[in-house]
């Protein structure tokens, strides 16, 4: 077996007795799970039941309070600054407050991963404005993000989140704020990155969404986290 067929035998992400919280009050206590790379999952539960707090761990700005969680195969708990600072370029997020840099235009902020990878801004200028079009903003390319509404933020910070084309991508009610035209549009984007290889993880509170598409669920509950198989396509 080949090191590259090997490592798809290896779970992405691995959590084994992982408890996580604030301030010493755990969340969600006794997680195991494990996620294997191309994966697509939605992270579901009430309001309050810890998607947020779930995601905010495993792309490592939280550690757990205790267990043991794996990313790419290396031990969260032990990883110095410099090795999660590697991990973190392999991985991108849309934060359900968008984050953007709002005197920073729509270009600006969509390049901005690309740049710091440093890319010629020839490349990074083809990447753009493709994903601008499939996200229907390509008339908005140089507007600042201080002038955008709730819609097309959400719009601005998905394509910065993908346009690295990162390994794992996570996504905080990533269709919270658009109509359904264009949140359909953007789980077609998510779909399409998983297609090439990337590993989708979607916190979401939206059962219709969950249910119109053939994905595994993690779902939270009373402190606990459930791997559950894929709900039936409408």
């Amino acid at each position: 077996m080949t090191d590259n067929a090997a490592n798809l035998q290896q779970p992405i992400i691995d959590l084994q007795n992982v408890a996580v919280g604030y301030d010493g009050e755990n969340v969600l206590s006794d997680v195991h799970l494990s996620l294997m790379p191309g994966s697509f999952t939605f992270v579901t539960g009430k309001s309050g039941a810890g998607k947020t707090t779930l995601l905010s761990m495993l792309y490592l700005i939280r550690k757990p309070y205790k267990g043991v969680l794996n990313v790419f195969g290396t031990n969260v708990n032990f990883s110095n600054r410099a090795t999660l600072a590697n991990m973190r370029q392999r991985i991108g997020v849309v934060f359900q407050d968008f984050r953007l840099l709002d005197h920073l235009t729509v270009y600006d902020n969509i390049a901005l991963p690309l740049r710091v990878r440093g890319m010629n801004e020839k490349e990074i200028n083809r990447r753009v404005m493709e994903l601008l079009r499939w996200i229907e903003l390509h008339k908005n390319v140089y507007k600042l993000c201080s002038t955008l509404s709730g819609g097309e933020k959400q719009r601005v910070a998905i394509a910065r989140a993908v346009i690295n084309r990162p390994d794992i991508l996570f996504a905080d009610e990533p269709t919270g704020s658009v109509d359904a035209e264009i949140a359909d549009k953007l789980m077609r984007l998510f779909v399409e990155l998983n297609r090439v290889g990337t590993t989708v993880v979607i916190a979401t509170h939206n059962e219709q969404l969950t249910s119109s598409y053939n994905y595994q669920r993690i779902n939270l509950l009373n402190g606990t986290a459930k791997l559950l198989p894929p709900l039936k396509r409408i």
